[in-house]
């Protein structure tokens, strides 16, 4: 399985959304809220190279986006090659 680290804050309907579909797929996830947190979601900002919003996800290191970005990397075949450990696309 792959690391995968999912910035959140706890009523965000998009995080909640993100982290459904990857326990859907049996995904393992590191979740760090930044909910109150301005060093924490400045570094989610930095790392996610400018993006301020949750949720923003990485797999592997790679950025994947928000919620939206993920349903449509499921959507298109991506997800599911990431999360076996594949270069997806």
């Amino acid at each position: 399985m792959p690391h995968i680290d999912i910035y959140t804050t706890p009523t965000c309907p998009y995080c909640i959304r993100a982290k459904e579909l990857l326990r859907r797929k049996g995904a393992i996830f590191t979740e760090i809220s930044v909910d109150g947190d301005p060093a924490g979601r400045a570094a989610m900002t930095e790392r996610a190279g400018g993006a301020s919003t949750v949720p923003q996800i990485f797999i592997d290191g790679r950025h994947i986006g928000g919620c939206d970005d993920l349903y449509a990397l499921d959507a298109k075949g991506g997800l599911d090659p990431l999360l076996a450990g594949g270069a997806g696309s």
